[in-house]
């Protein structure tokens, strides 16, 4: 877990969203969600698949439009805001998607240095040495700046991955199960680099994780959603004490509990 989050003391907070709705065929896949991130603090959120976890991301980034509901990031209204605006607005953030979505046509530091090539009129010499630096930071090698993508392993894509999300210095994380299909060691291994770099970088961050070992040692605090509702948040230390029926089921892995899988609903 990181050590340095702040938790109230008047701050605006990082993020903070008020009633944010969005229905897809007449079907809400999120139902009003309020949910607040402070400054360096990392939010990790859990939850059943189709609960509504990535999709609050993609609202948060600008990707999908909510049909109603406020999204503030540090006090500005961001729903509605003009196209040449949010390009700017963006540069703030780092993306860490669940299957890294690394360009196989691109080297390793070329993945890297993606945004600092487009974004940034940065030579490349220049971006490469930042990439290489930020490899670094994450555990890589410069050896492994001039591979493919292919040539990785998974433990070193989910690096790559990691160090292309920090290589701007953003204010804020956003992290897609950045430990998935990854063996218990190096699951801790990018978990410690997680919180290594945002503390680090400062930054505050959000991640959906599904490997409780993971939601401990990173997260501040913990939202749990359901059927696009959030059904409980606190700090991390009460995830294993909460009566909650959702984080009781979760937690224990039992198939026995209000969350029904749609061939167990029966």
């Amino acid at each position: 877990m990181t050590t340095s989050a702040v938790t109230g003391g008047g701050d605006t907070p990082k993020i903070r969203l008020t009633g944010v709705t969005r229905s897809f065929d007449g079907l809400r896949a999120l139902d009003a969600v309020d949910l607040q991130l402070e400054p360096r603090q990392s939010l990790v959120l859990i939850g059943g698949s189709g609960s509504g976890k990535s999709l609050l991301l993609k609202c948060i980034l600008g990707l999908v439009a909510p049909d109603a509901g406020s999204i503030e990031v540090d006090g500005l209204e961001t729903i509605g805001m003009p196209e040449s605006q949010r390009m700017a607005w963006m540069r703030r953030f780092g993306v860490l998607f669940q299957r890294q979505g690394l360009f196989d046509s691109l080297t390793v530091w070329e993945n890297v240095s993606f945004r600092l090539l487009q974004e940034h009129d940065m030579s490349r010499h220049d971006a490469r040495e930042i990439a290489i630096a930020k490899l670094r930071q994450v555990g890589l090698s410069a050896d492994t700046a001039d591979l493919s993508p292919s040539e990785l392993s998974g433990g070193m894509q989910k690096r790559t991955g990691l160090a292309r999300a920090i290589a701007t210095d953003p204010e804020i994380l956003f992290l897609d199960e950045p430990t998935a299909g990854l063996d218990p060691i190096m699951s801790n291994v990018i978990s410690d680099l997680i919180n290594d770099r945002v503390e680090e970088l400062g930054a505050s961050s959000i991640s959906i994780v599904s490997d409780l070992a993971v939601v401990r040692r990173i997260a501040d605090r913990v939202a749990m959603l359901h059927e696009g509702r959030v059904v409980w948040q606190g700090p991390v230390a009460e995830l294993d004490e909460t009566d909650n029926a959702y984080v009781r089921q979760f937690v224990s892995q039992s198939i026995e509990g209000p969350i029904r899988m749609p061939t167990l609903a029966s």
